[in-house]
């Protein structure tokens, strides 16, 4: 009875070691078809490549390089000069992101980086970003675009700073009362001056939030340059918990360098999980060089470093 009992036992214990390793095995081919998946999947976030961001293996055709994202799982792709392309080639744009059901990121509608405009008083240039307010409409429409984006130039030296902001709200206000109308967002980006854009009004998101809040109207929006307020101001998440409210769109890049995510000192993602979270569901433009330089292996490392910083818990 004795030896039945061990024999009966030893058999009992060969069987749970064998269904053990069989459900390890099933559990590890499970883990790696989910991989496998996720890796051949859409990002769970709407990251936004440039058009001639993986032309090494898309070519030079600008809907081959659409086809080529989406293939890759980018469901979103922004160019920030779309409005200088020719209507039929916007339409053609259009059409294909629609086919993939892909989503446009904001495009410039208007960049000053060397004078003082929106935050003076002159009659000159109010009517002449009117007249540019209502060609980005038009264009926002073909292409079916929700954002369009201003850089609002630079600071006066010859005015008080208070007095510059008041004036950019009020210029700011003619453009939004003709977004409105097209159910169109402007988006307002403050850049660093430290590292690449010295002179300019808006530079930070604390700053550009009191604009928003000032314009009060819910096309007139901050998009949030990652890069860039990491230089100005760091404290990215904070930041982007305070003025949610005012958040249309993000800008990519790490620091320093401005290239992909994993390339410098920025933790992506924390930043995408904490994003995710939060529900984001817009875009976010991939405004940055490569690393690794221009080749096929510097573009893939560009979309890895994205699998990479997508790959969190949901």
């Amino acid at each position: 009875m004795k030896d039945h009992q061990t024999n009966s036992d030893a058999l009992s214990r060969r069987n749970f070691i064998g269904g053990a390793a069989a459900a390890a095995l099933t559990v590890s081919a499970v883990t790696s078809g989910a991989k496998a998946a996720s890796e051949s999947g859409r990002f769970k976030l709407k990251y936004a490549p440039s058009p001639g961001m993986f032309r090494k293996h898309a070519g030079s055709d600008y809907l081959d390089n659409i086809k080529f994202m989406a293939d890759e799982g980018f469901s979103a792709m922004f160019d920030n000069g779309l409005m200088g392309k020719t209507k039929d080639m916007q339409e053609k744009i259009a059409a294909e992101m629609a086919r993939l059901d892909m989503t446009m990121g904001p495009f410039v509608m208007y960049a000053e980086f060397g004078k003082p405009t929106f935050v003076t008083q002159d009659k000159a240039f109010r009517e002449s970003i009117i007249k540019r307010t209502k060609e980005a409409v038009e264009v926002a429409r073909r292409t079916n675009t929700k954002w369009t984006l201003i850089a609002p130039g630079c600071c006066s030296q010859r005015m008080e700073w208070d007095c510059q902001t008041a004036n950019l709200i009020d210029n700011l206000r003619y453009c939004v009362e003709i977004a409105e109308e097209h159910d169109v967002v402007i988006v307002l980006e403050p850049l660093n001056w430290w590292a690449n854009h010295p002179g300019l009004f808006l530079q930070k998101i604390p700053q550009t939030y009191m604009v928003c809040r000032a314009v009060n109207s819910p096309s007139c929006k901050i998009v949030d340059d990652l890069y860039h307020q990491q230089i100005t101001e760091g404290n990215l998440i904070p930041n982007i918990d305070m003025a949610w409210s005012e958040i249309g769109a993000f800008h990519l890049g790490d620091n320093p360098g401005r290239r992909e995510p994993t390339s410098g000192e920025i933790n992506y993602k924390n930043i995408f999980r904490h994003l995710h979270k939060k529900g984001y569901d817009g875009v976010l433009c991939m405004e940055h060089g490569k690393s690794k330089g221009n080749s096929k292996e510097a573009e893939r490392a560009v979309i890895n470093a994205y699998r990479a910083c997508d790959d969190f818990e949901v």
